[in-house]
């Protein structure tokens, strides 16, 4: 298990959304600050982190690139995206879970096979959010 590392960083937040029209006034004040931990993270023990790759989650807003904030503890709904591993490959999919007929199935514009979840494949967790690098500072994938 991955050791857990305390979050004091909490960065200023406004105290209302962004309007992607007009500027708000509201912006030169900032009343409260957040954590991004406590915001994201509901389940820290259960929770891990992972780098989605490819093309097949894009019509779920999941692009290459993106951060995954995974939740072990959240037993998957119809239409959750899911992380699984296919016959015990140490490999992972990102998938949309269709629990109606037990399938895992892409969400892409491109053709992609659905996986059958009847044996061979792990649910190893519910994808909670993700997050976009619209520019990526210097982090190492690992």
């Amino acid at each position: 298990m991955i050791p857990l590392i305390p979050d004091p960083l909490k960065l200023p937040l406004l105290p209302g959304p962004i309007h992607a029209g007009f500027p708000s006034p509201a912006a030169d004040y900032l009343h409260e600050k957040l954590s991004l931990t406590n915001l994201l993270v509901t389940h820290p023990s259960a929770t891990f982190l992972a780098w989605a790759e490819g093309d097949s989650m894009e019509l779920a807003g999941i692009f290459d690139g993106d951060l995954l904030i995974v939740d072990r503890s959240l037993t998957p709904r119809q239409n959750d995206i899911v992380i699984a591993s296919v016959d015990c490959q140490k490999e992972f999919t990102c998938k949309v879970f269709d629990l109606n007929n037990q399938v895992l199935r892409a969400s892409s514009l491109y053709e992609y096979p659905n996986i059958s979840c009847t044996e061979g494949v792990l649910i190893e967790g519910v994808v909670a959010h993700s997050v976009r690098m619209y520019r990526p500072a210097n982090y190492v994938k690992t």
